[in-house]
């Protein structure tokens, strides 16, 4: 694992993975349900990414979506490729909606930045024991 995966928390976060992406549960909740999808690989630049690990991106990304619908009935998708601070490809996956959101074990969160850009900043940073029981309620939706 590089050590951006490492640095969202794996593999305590860690909701799913594939040949060349990892889907982990992102600690700090702009929204509910908010994932990193990192490239599994030590790619630093999007360029710099393996075909393989293109070509498996349609899947991974469809599968992400299906199950965040079924789990937070969100209204929009984001992704946000930033990558200033941890240096690996890694996407911020951020489900949209008007309103508030919950899981069993989990905090509720409003979408403070609705309609406009994601609040990154007014994010709820989940304790371990929320982590532990998000990762265990999404699991199973990103399985079929």
């Amino acid at each position: 694992m590089n050590a951006t995966i490492r640095n969202f928390g794996y593999p305590a976060t860690l909701v799913r993975e594939w040949d060349h992406w990892t889907a982990l549960l992102r600690p700090a909740q702009p929204t509910l349900g908010s994932l990193i999808l990192a490239a599994r690989s030590e790619a630093r630049a999007f360029a710099d990414l393996s075909s393989e690990a293109f070509a498996e991106l349609p899947q991974v990304v469809g599968v992400v979506e299906k199950a965040l619908q079924k789990l937070i009935s969100y209204e929009k998708i984001n992704y946000l490729m930033l990558m200033m601070v941890d240096p690996h490809v890694h996407l911020h996956v951020i489900p949209r909606y008007d309103g508030i959101r919950s899981a069993p074990g989990g905090p509720a969160i409003v979408d403070t930045g609705w309609p406009k850009v994601p609040a990154l900043s007014d994010a709820t940073t989940l304790s371990d024991t929320q982590v532990r029981a998000m990762t265990a309620w999404m699991k199973p939706a990103f399985e079929g």
